[in-house]
């Protein structure tokens, strides 16, 4: 939870510094660069991705089917569970962003049934951090803050605040998945020393 809150913090700061930039932004072409206010989004999702995806890579595939037994584990995500639902957020989030719908999949977050493999899911969770990034680039100082039809949030569900909420909901799941890395005698990516 304080991780959440530090990201939204850094997030806010962030963005009060690329409004205050936006007025230099050169006129919009046929294939607009993103403003300053999507690049600094854009650099989280960025380094969402960066704790992610190497999280993925290091479970073996044998144990994406883990998840813990002991003490109030019962009827908890499997890892695989676990990328597939972040995965499916980021769509359903980056889809809603652009003005689009979710596929039922992305918004029941439990991502298609037919992703089942190691390679498969991270095709999907990378996928989705592609897709993110598509979407959080079209937010700008005179965007961000507008109200996105049919998006369903437990805060407003404005473009800014739906990037925020796919980033902590992502490192929400990180946490998880480093515990479930631990579990298996695995050192998380982040905890290796580097040299």
């Amino acid at each position: 939870m304080k991780k959440s809150l530090w990201i939204l913090s850094l997030l806010f700061l962030s963005l009060g510094a690329a409004a205050a930039f936006a007025q230099t932004e050169p006129p919009l072409t046929a294939s607009p660069a993103p403003s300053p206010t999507g690049r600094a989004i854009d650099a989280w999702v960025t380094n969402t991705e960066k704790h992610l995806v190497p999280v993925a890579e290091v479970m073996p595939e044998n144990k994406y089917s883990f998840s813990p037994t002991g003490g109030e584990f019962k009827g908890v995500r499997t890892f695989a569970e676990q990328l597939k639902h972040l995965a499916a957020n980021n769509y359903a989030v980056s889809a809603h962003i652009l003005g689009e719908k979710p596929a039922p999949d992305q918004a029941a977050e439990s991502g298609p049934e037919s992703v089942t493999t190691k390679a498969q899911i991270l095709d999907y969770l990378k996928g989705s951090f592609a897709a993110l990034h598509r979407a959080v680039a079209t937010i700008d100082a005179t965007n961000a803050a507008e109200t996105v039809p049919g998006a369903k949030a437990n805060i407003v569900a404005s473009r800014l605040a739906l990037a925020i909420d796919a980033i902590a909901h992502s490192f929400d799941h990180y946490g998880q998945l480093v515990e479930y890395l631990r579990m298996n005698g695995i050192v998380p990516p982040d905890s290796v020393p580097r040299h």
